[in-house]
Formats: C-alpha cells, structure tokens, sequence
C-alpha cells in the first residue's frame, strides 16, 4: 500500500469514526439531547443530524458510491464542522467543546485532498 492510500484511508477512517461515535451518541445519549438545547435547536435537529451523519459515514466509506454523491457527503460533512464550531463560540463554551470540530475538518480536508491520489 502506498503512502496517499495510507493517509487517504487513515483521515478518511478517523472522520468516519467520529461521526459514527457522534451519530450513536445523538440517538443514544440524553446528554447529546441535553448540549442540542444547550445550544438552541430543537429536539428533531438531533435526529436529523444523526441521520445525515451515518448516511455521509456509508457515501465514504463504500467504494461503489457514485462521486457525486461522495462529494456531497465531503460538503455536508464540511459545512457540518464548520457550523458546529460557531454554533459552540457563540454560546461560549469553552476551547474543549470547538476544538474538536476544527480537528475534524482538518482531517476532513486531508481525506477530501488524497481522494484522488490513492
């Protein structure tokens, strides 16, 4: 296996990972439904986000999607994080709660960057 598979793969996975973790978490978790009204949304912005999360989560990871719609799950998956880090500065919390999503658009962008090179 060469290098950009290797990279390519690992980002690509550990994206999939978080937002799989995440999606879980969403349906699972009272205090995921606690941080979405912390936050201001509304109870069915949860169950669409986790939704909207496995369904990016299989457009990536399955080799027969169609690249379009990989490119709309890179898109989705970007406004996503992007959405999440004003979302957290503009309530105020605190570095621990937006850092997490800057991270995950970095390596989001690394995935996005090597999908082509593999």
């Amino acid at each position: 296996m060469n290098k950009n598979k290797i990279i390519y793969w690992t980002s690509t996975g550990l994206v999939s990972a978080m937002m799989l973790m995440s999606a879980v978490m969403y349906f699972t978790m009272p205090e995921a439904k606690e941080g979405f009204a912390h936050a201001g949304f509304p109870d069915y912005f949860r169950i669409e986000l986790g939704t909207a999360k496995l369904l990016g989560v299989i457009a990536l990871l399955l080799p027969f999607t169609p690249a379009n719609v990989r490119e709309w799950a890179y898109a989705g998956f970007g406004i996503t994080f992007i959405s999440a880090v004003i979302s957290h500065l503009a309530i105020g919390d605190d570095v621990s709660k937006w850092s997490a999503p800057i991270f995950a658009f970095v390596l989001l962008a690394v995935s996005y960057l090597f999908k082509d090179k593999k």
